[in-house]
C-alpha cells in the first residue's frame, strides 16, 4: 500500500469519526480544492449580494428600514471577510480569489444576477434568499473543515435575523393596501424560482455532491435541501396570504412533503454561464470597486513596510 493511499484512508477515517480537519492537517488535494471552490463561491456571493440590496438603502421607505437594510448589507460584507479568511487557510491569497471572480473562473450564487425592481424585492430577498441560505448553511456549521464550520456559526445567526427582517417586510406589505399586497405578490412571483435554483443543479447533474457528502463537506444533497426549503416556505406564504407561482405545488400526504413543478433548468444554466439579467452589471461593479480601491491597498502596503523598517531600526 502506497503512503498516499494510507494517508487518504486515515483521512477518511477521521472524517467518518466526526473529527474536524484543521489547516495544518494532511488532506487530499481534491479536498483542499473543493473547499476553496465552495468557500470562495460563498464569499463571492456575500460580496456580490450586497449590490442588489445596497441599491435600495437610500430609497427605503422609512428611517427604520434604511437603518435595518444598511446593517444587513454591512453584515454581508463581514460574512465575505470571514469566508475569504477561511479560504486563505487553504493556501490561496485573497487577491487570487478576487481575480478568479472578476475573470469568471469562480462563480457566485445565481440569485444575485436578478434585479431588485421594487422595495418588496428587498423583503423577498430576506424571506426567500436568506431563508434558502439558512437551509444550506446551518449544515455547514458541522462541515468537516474547521475554519469554515466556525465561520458559519456567526454567519447563520445573522442570516436568521435577515430572514426574519425580510419576512416582516413582506408581512407589512401583504397586510397593507391592495397595491402593497400586489407589490409583494409580484416580488414573490419573480424570486420564487430563482430561490429554488440557489441550491444548485439536480443531484444527478451535480458532479461534486457525492464526494462532498462522503467528506462531510455537505450533509445533505441539493435536492434534499431544496425540498426542505419548500416544505418550510409554503406554509409561510399561506400565512402571508400570497400565492406561490407554481400550479403544481401541493402537499403530498403519502410522501410527507410538498410536490412542486419543474424548475427551468435552461434559465439556471444560462445565468450560471454569465447570461443572466445582471451578470455583466455585477462584475463591472466589482471590477470598478477593485480599481477604485487600488490606492488604498497600495497605501496600506507602503505603510506596513515603513512601519516594519522603523521597528527593525529600533530593534538594532
Amino acid at each position: 500500500m502506497s503512503k498516499e493511499v494510507n494517508l487518504e484512508e486515515q483521512f477518511q477515517a477521521r472524517i467518518d469519526a466526526g473529527e474536524r480537519i484543521e489547516p495544518k492537517d494532511w488532506m487530499p488535494e481534491k479536498y483542499r480544492k473543493t473547499h476553496i471552490r465552495q468557500i470562495s463561491q460563498h464569499a463571492h456571493s456575500e460580496i456580490v449580494g450586497m449590490l442588489p440590496e445596497g441599491n435600495w438603502i437610500t430609497r427605503a421607505p422609512s428611517l427604520r428600514r434604511k437603518v435595518g437594510l444598511l446593517a444587513k448589507v454591512q453584515d454581508e460584507a463581514g460574512h465575505g471577510l470571514y469566508l475569504y479568511s477561511a479560504a486563505e487557510t487553504l493556501g490561496i491569497s485573497r487577491d487570487e480569489l478576487e481575480v478568479q471572480l472578476l475573470t469568471g473562473k469562480a462563480k457566485y450564487s445565481s440569485i444575485f444576477n436578478y434585479p431588485t425592481l421594487s422595495w418588496a424585492d428587498i423583503g423577498a430577498i430576506g424571506w426567500l434568499v436568506d431563508g434558502a441560505a439558512i437551509i444550506n448553511q446551518v449544515m455547514l456549521t458541522r462541515t468537516s473543515y474547521g475554519p469554515y464550520a466556525r465561520a458559519m456559526v456567526r454567519i447563520c445567526k445573522e442570516e436568521s435575523f435577515h430572514q426574519r427582517q425580510g419576512y416582516e417586510i413582506m408581512l407589512g406589505l401583504a397586510k397593507g393596501t391592495p397595491e402593497q399586497k400586489e407589490m409583494a405578490q409580484d416580488a414573490l412571483n419573480r424570486f420564487w424560482w430563482p430561490s429554488l435554483m440557489m441550491f444548485g443543479p439536480r443531484d444527478h447533474e451535480s458532479p461534486n455532491t457525492a464526494q462532498s457528502v462522503r467528506w462531510k463537506i455537505k450533509r445533505k444533497t441539493n435536492d434534499e435541501l431544496r425540498q426542505q426549503f419548500i416544505d418550510i416556505t409554503a406554509p409561510q406564504a399561506d400565512y402571508l396570504g400570497l400565492t406561490i407561482p407554481d400550479p403544481d405545488l401541493k402537499w403530498n400526504e403519502e410522501r410527507g412533503h410538498y410536490d412542486f413543478g419543474e424548475i427551468n433548468w435552461d434559465e439556471f444554466w444560462q445565468v450560471v454561464k454569465g447570461n443572466g439579467p445582471c451578470n455583466r452589471e455585477r462584475i463591472e461593479a466589482r471590477t470598478k470597486a477593485r480599481e477604485d480601491g487600488a490606492w488604498v491597498r497600495e497605501a496600506a502596503l507602503q505603510y506596513a513596510a515603513k512601519k516594519a523598517t522603523r521597528n527593525q531600526s529600533k530593534a538594532v
